[in-house]
């Protein structure tokens, strides 16, 4: 389309203010860090605490290149802001595009079928044309329960859905609707009605799902459920799908006040033993080829099962990116941040993930776009099939006659289902390009970033987008075992992605420029921070013990640089925090999980990244349980006391190196201390020379004291467990002794 002189944007980018200013800060920090290496490398000792002088001088410079990766993404940032209001204006409902949406599910029992609903319930909900909107359940545990609460969801939707639109709700997921305190409408009897509507399906999914079962009295309801008739194993089944509401029968699916409703749509692709079914890539894939036979929209949403829609407006924001004459060229993907609607008012567990929404992600995006996180993402779908760009490619084509996507409907909808069995065929993929050139990419635990990272290889653009209402909300792990395993997951493949072909450095030579390279390291490398972490947090603690300093003393002019950077970095830090909309408490708590994550989910990542490398043991993907069905667990999530307790043998070993590590520098600590107290001619002389490991051991074990507290004080069923605290209080005694004698 030619440049039109009454143009106006459909959206704005701004850059971050107080960049300048970061800049002084930055600078002053590396013209710090150069003075701490400079003094390192010439004051090494000739024998006492030679090796573990080294030994730190090679921490600070893993630690120096990797600070220098991350700044990166905060010397520069961009913020995007969206006008619906121009794009209503410009485009009737009639000439908008359709779209697909696809929510995708793998275990009913850690994703219960009462949460995935109401995220579906959500998403049909949009402000959008119900006739332009097509939402796709991929299930891949293959659940009669699934199906039954998709079944119910599909009823419960010609109330809700109107309900929705009359009162004109922005919190379209029921549960989270009828959490909310304060109902204005609470009092009226539509509210009223619609709940007990609400609650008494939620009454009947959780029952059904309790008892094991889908009575016979239910399965008749509808013919999907004798496809179960012929499954005899969750990982050996042929393919199920079943369209649910068909927007082409305008005689029965309709809502209550005769509106189309949305098309709905279950897929539980097949699977066999003898054929890899490459998690959740080979779910997103099964669900284009099956899109593509029955809506065909060119614009594809896909949500985790967890995450409900926050904003009802969010797809017409993602069209003003799309949409936009002058600027949506090369655009591919839009990303919205992953956020949470469970984080406790100081982020227990560091489960918000600020930083990273709001500040490295509109670092990534000024430096070429955005990486692909996996959910709450719009694509393109010509892109998302391995289309490449061309000067002035758009991934939505306006047509003169208005219209963007008009499929021409021939077959029923018994039809549609025979035809896309074969698409959802374990047998499909094989000898073509899917999983390779087309579709999400196989081979990695986190496919969504190394499929991102393809589609800029072949010049697309990505765009971060985060709006003031947040456009989705999940549910964060409220124990921290399950936090740890999360960031284990995304840590572990993100460090598999550096290490294969896909490494940005390698894939992306000359194909995207160098700074968005740099960036994507930003995450790829978390792993091998576990490396110096676990060196800063044994060896200067344990040279206190035998009185061995490895900073300059106290009244030295080199203690300069190190106070400089620890107090610039610190307050940058906390600044940031702030700035994001945390509390100094949820700083503090964020240090304490920036330690655990590194000691323990990147460490285990660091090995079995490396284990799978060398064909020792393969890579898997991990479902992490959405929320607690435990009472006492949510409770004391709530009180933000830490939860130690753990069901899983195989996950302990993480609570072990916590809990070691902590004795150890707590022994270190006291038997320092016990010095200065008792000594009191040697105590200036102790503090003088060995001052900043004295600080660096208290400040550990200030960081642990929850940890103490769950080892020894807490008699709750959140304390650590018993076997834990024994074995570990052995090990650090043994450690101890060591090291003094």
């Amino acid at each position: 389309m030619g440049k039109d002189s009454n143009y106006v944007p459909l959206f704005e980018t701004k850059g971050a203010k107080g960049r300048k200013l970061y800049w002084v800060y930055a600078i002053s920090v590396l013209i710090g860090i150069l003075f701490i290496c400079f003094h390192r490398v010439n004051n090494v000792p000739t024998i006492k605490g030679r090796w573990g002088w080294i030994g730190l001088l090679m921490a600070e410079v893993w630690y120096i290149c990797y600070w220098i990766i991350t700044q990166s993404l905060r010397c520069n940032a961009v913020y995007r802001h969206t006008f619906k209001d121009r794009l209503s204006h410009r485009f009737r409902d009639e000439e908008l595009p359709s779209i697909d949406i696809f929510v995708c599910t793998a275990n009913h029992v850690k994703e219960p079928p009462s949460m995935v609903i109401n995220t579906v319930l959500s998403l049909m909900a949009y402000n959008y044309p119900p006739q332009k909107m097509n939402v796709y359940l991929s299930d891949d545990g293959c659940s009669e329960f699934m199906f039954f609460a998709l079944f119910e969801a599909s009823e419960f939707s010609k109330k809700w859905l109107p309900f929705c639109k009359k009162f004109k709700v922005q919190t379209p997921s029921p549960a989270a609707y009828f959490s909310m305190n304060n109902h204005e409408l609470s009092s009226t009897d539509e509210f009223i009605s619609i709940k007990k509507l609400y609650e008494a399906m939620i009454k009947r999914i959780d029952e059904t799902t309790r008892q094991g079962h889908v009575p016979e009295m239910l399965r008749k309801q509808h013919k999907g459920f004798r496809e179960w008739n012929f499954i005899s194993s969750k990982q050996d089944h042929h393919t199920i799908i079943q369209i649910l509401i068909d927007k082409r029968d305008s005689s029965e699916n309709v809502d209550v006040v005769g509106q189309i409703l949305p098309t709905l749509v279950y897929l539980a692709r097949e699977k066999r033993p003898q054929h890899h079914h490459h998690f959740k890539a080979g779910a997103m894939n099964a669900l284009i080829r099956v899109s593509a036979r029955i809506s065909n929209s060119p614009i594809i949403l896909n949500v985790d099962c967890d995450m409900y829609s926050n904003n009802s407006e969010s797809v017409r924001d993602a069209l003003c990116f799309f949409l936009d004459e002058e600027q949506s060229d090369g655009i591919a993907f839009v990303q919205y941040p992953q956020q949470f609607s469970n984080i406790t008012k100081n982020d227990l567990y560091s489960n918000s993930l600020r930083l990273i929404t709001e500040v490295e992600l509109p670092g990534l995006d000024a430096s070429g776009g955005p990486l692909y996180i996996g959910t709450g993402c719009f694509h393109g779908r010509e892109v998302l099939s391995g289309k490449k760009y061309s000067k002035g490619s758009k991934i939505i084509n306006y047509n003169k006659k208005g219209v963007y996507n008009k499929r021409e409907y021939r077959e029923t909808s018994d039809m549609l289902e025979e035809t896309c069995k074969i698409l959802a065929s374990c047998s499909y993929e094989e000898d073509t390009q899917w999983g390779k050139e087309v579709g999400l990419k196989y081979g990695c635990a986190v496919e969504d970033v190394i499929t991102g990272l393809a589609i800029q290889c072949r010049g697309w653009k990505s765009v971060y987008f985060n709006p003031e209402r947040k456009g989705f909300l999940g549910l964060a792990p409220t124990t921290l075992l399950e936090t740890l395993v999360q960031h284990k997951r995304w840590a572990e493949g993100n460090f598999q992605i550096f290490l294969s072909k896909y490494c940005p450095f390698i894939y992306g030579k000359g194909k995207i420029p160098l700074k968005l390279q740099i960036s994507y390291c930003s995450f790829l490398l978390c792993a091998p921070n576990w490396m110096p972490t676990l060196y800063y947090t044994i060896v200067p603690s344990s040279c206190l013990l035998h009185g061995i300093s490895l900073f300059p003393k106290l009244s030295s002019l080199w203690m300069l640089p190190y106070a400089h950077v620890a107090i610039a970095t610190t307050t940058n830090s906390l600044v940031e925090h702030l700035w994001c909309g945390g509390t100094l408490k949820g700083w503090w708590n964020d240090q304490r999980l920036w330690l655990y994550k590194r000691l323990t989910s990147y460490l285990f990542a660091f090995f079995q990244t490396i284990f799978t490398l060398v064909g020792f043991t393969k890579s898997g993907f991990v479902v992490t349980a959405k929320g607690s069905d435990n009472k006492n667990v949510t409770q004391r999530y709530e009180q933000e006391i830490i939860e130690f307790a753990t069901t899983s043998s195989s996950s302990t070993p993480m609570f072990y190196v916590l809990a070691t590590i902590a004795l150890s520098n707590l022994f270190c600590f006291g038997d320092v201390m016990l010095r200065v107290i008792m000594d009191r001619h040697e105590a200036a002389v102790i503090v003088e020379s060995l001052g900043i490991q004295i600080l660096l051991t208290g400040l550990i074990v200030v960081v642990n004291l929850p940890l103490y507290e769950g080892l020894f004080l807490r008699n709750d069923r959140g304390c650590m467990p018993f076997a834990v605290t024994c074995s570990c209080l052995v090990l650090a005694t043994f450690l101890y002794l060591l090291a003094k004698y």
